[in-house]
């Protein structure tokens, strides 16, 4: 159990840390005051088949093409290889004034000034065509030309957002915190893969397959997160390759894990379709871990090929794969309880949200860079969290259940060994009692005669006292030994009324009134004797508990197949501690009660495969109950108990 609280509090953790990134990330880029920038939509291009100097572009007046993003952007041309923008700047006025395009695709990117002076440069050997660029221009009062050329290998290149010109120290804070949610949202992740892997190695008696794939796709995700986030290639830039390739893998793994886990909750589906996607994509994903592993040092040579494979092929496959698993798991909450709803929910937000990216990626023929899906995966996290979170709290739950029952059955087991124990030495003491208690009453009798009147009380007292004797010893017998001498059908009524014929005198005595309802027709197995004689003790103890009048009031009935006698007074009641101890060996209420008489009627009802349980408030009244099994319903009982 403490361990089990150690990873609720670690999973907790990861959640508020997901949420302080949601709340505070976007703060993060507008904690000042919004600066007046400049933003620029149209700027010109010229597309190259063989790469030219910037003195060569500067000169050249015809075949340059005007561009505004409002409109659309053109796709670049078969065989082009470059592209030279030419982006016309109006007058700047700030003491230091910058230049930022927040999306600019290339491997190879150089900004120059009009001056000819190279501004920027980067290239890259891997497979991340994404920049962020931000240089600083020098103020002017009049137009000036900034200069940018662009490199290749695939069709999407260039400029995609609007270009921004302001003061250099407001746009380098936006630039700075670039993908910073998504360092923090990915290593929220990983925090929680890792403490979910630790319960693997430690608890027991959990579905390790689903464990272990469920986290696999938190890693990854988390791992994704971050090798994404444009934050890693602005700062750590020369580690490009080795992100791209951890991206990559990631990738091949994330899905695999998603459909294994999917198939471990809702199983194999139609035509086992879940675990023919699950083989194809483990298959697809070693292929392209190769891939990963020996094209890399190629050094983009094949990129293109490896683009389609890894991307616009993985994107539809993704799309199918999103498709047949939210239709499965629609399915599967309508058939399954509240955990599998929230598992539904929190899957098809996941689905959806990445879906759609993915259909707008693949319309827009890869000119789309993919942001929302991480807060689809947030929800498929918190959806998990409050999934585990029910199962922890239901676990304790029954944990508590159990331990109030093991607590039950340990005081049953308790009272069993006590009760036999005392059954055994009641018997064997009152059978070797009782027979000198007879022959003492025999003399008694004889002297009783032969005395004078004064000897005569001393006598009658001493054969009331060996006549109560006898009858202590007589509940010890029927106590250790409760033998039904014969068992016939009871009329339950008939029964009921002949014991109220008894009793009424005594009741009339307290100044208490009966009330009798019973139904017609209500018949058990058992002895009349034996049963007069439970609840004359039940009803006698009622009478007893009145205070200046009252009502007993006994009902009967049938209830799923049982006859339930219902025995109700008004009468002091009795506390909780008391209501427990009845039944106990010498335990009583009365001046000079014994306790005997309810061990009695315990162990005659229990004979007659009855049960009796009491319900009492202090001041207000008690209430005892016991049932049999109905004659019409239960086949005859057996005319022995063991002892």
């Amino acid at each position: 159990m403490g361990f089990k609280n150690w990873f609720t509090r670690g999973i907790f953790i990861g959640l508020i840390i997901l949420v302080i990134g949601a709340i505070t990330s976007p703060s993060l880029l507008s904690t000042q005051p919004e600066p007046s920038k400049i933003t620029i939509t149209q700027w010109d291009v010229i597309w190259e088949k063989q790469q030219s100097a910037w003195k060569d572009i500067v000169r050249r007046t015809e075949g340059w093409e005007t561009i505004d993003l409002q409109s659309s952007v053109p796709l670049k041309p078969q065989r082009s290889q470059s592209a030279w923008y030419r982006i016309s700047l109006p007058p700047v006025h700030w003491d230091q004034p910058g230049l930022y395009i927040s999306m600019l695709y290339g491997f190879s990117v150089d900004v120059y000034s009009e001056e000819g002076r190279r501004l920027y440069h980067s290239a890259r050997d891997y497979g991340s065509d994404v920049f962020q660029v931000l240089v600083p221009i020098k103020p002017s009062s009049s137009e000036q030309h900034i200069y940018i050329r662009a490199s290749s290998t695939v069709e999407r290149i260039g400029i995609q957002k609007p270009v921004i010109i302001g003061d250099y120290q407001d746009i380098i804070r936006d630039y700075a915190s670039q993908g910073l949610i998504d360092i923090l949202l990915g290593s929220s992740l990983i925090f929680v893969a890792l403490v979910m892997f630790i319960c693997v190695l430690c608890l027991r008696n959990i579905d390790l397959p689903s464990w272990l794939s469920l986290n696999i796709v938190i890693l990854c995700a988390g791992i994704i997160m971050i090798t994404h986030s444009k934050f890693i290639y602005i700062f750590f830039g020369e580690y490009g390759r080795i992100t791209v390739g951890l991206f990559d893998i990631a990738m091949q793994f994330l899905f695999p894990a998603l459909t294994y886990y999917f198939e471990q909750i809702t199983g194999p589906g139609p035509y086992s379709l879940t675990s023919k996607l699950r083989k194809f994509q483990i298959g697809y994903g070693i292929i392209m871990i190769l891939g990963v592993i020996f094209i890399y040092p190629l050094n983009n040579q094949f990129y293109g090929i490896f683009y389609f494979l890894t991307v616009t092929m993985y994107a539809i496959m993704i799309v199918l794969q999103l498709c047949l698993l939210i239709v499965l798991s629609i399915v599967y909450a309508v058939r399954k309880n509240m955990d599998a709803i929230l598992f539904a929910i929190g899957f098809i937000v996941f689905a959806v949200v990445i879906l759609g990216e993915l259909v707008w990626f693949l319309f827009r023929s890869g000119q789309y860079e993919l942001t929302i899906w991480k807060w689809g995966v947030v929800a498929f996290v918190i959806a998990f969290i409050m999934i585990m979170g029910r199962r922890i709290v239901a676990t304790h739950e029954k944990v508590i259940e159990y331990s109030k029952e093991l607590e039950m059955y340990n005081g049953k087991l308790q009272h069993s060994e006590k009760m036999h124990i005392i059954s055994e030495l009641a018997a064997s003491v009152a059978h070797e009692v009782r027979n000198p208690l007879q022959v003492t009453r025999g003399f008694l009798q004889l002297m009783r005669n032969l005395s004078n009147d004064k000897e005569k009380e001393y006598v009658k007292l001493a054969l009331t006292e060996l006549d109560r004797a006898s009858e202590i010893i007589t509940d010890f017998l029927t106590f250790a030994k409760p033998e039904l001498e014969n068992v016939e059908v009871l009329n339950v009524g008939e029964e009921l009324r002949q014991i109220e014929g008894i009793l009424v005198p005594l009741a009339n005595m307290q100044g208490g009134v009966f009330e009798l309802d019973v139904e017609q027709n209500l018949f058990i197995y058992g002895n009349s004797s034996k049963f007069k004689q439970v609840f004359i003790n039940l009803i006698k103890n009622s009478i007893e508990a009145l205070q200046d009048g009252g009502t007993i009031r006994i009902e009967g009935g049938e209830e799923e197949g049982n006859v339930m006698i219902c025995i109700r007074d008004n009468g002091v009641g009795m506390d909780k501690d008391e209501l427990a101890r009845l039944g106990e060996p010498y335990f009583s209420n009365k001046t000079k009660g014994t306790g005997l008489g309810l061990m009695v009627t315990f162990r005659i009802v229990e004979v007659m495969q009855g049960s009796i349980w009491f319900h009492s408030e202090k001041g207000k009244g008690t209430e005892a109950i016991v049932r049999f099994p109905s004659a019409l319903e239960q086949p005859p009982i057996s005319l022995h108990s063991g002892a």
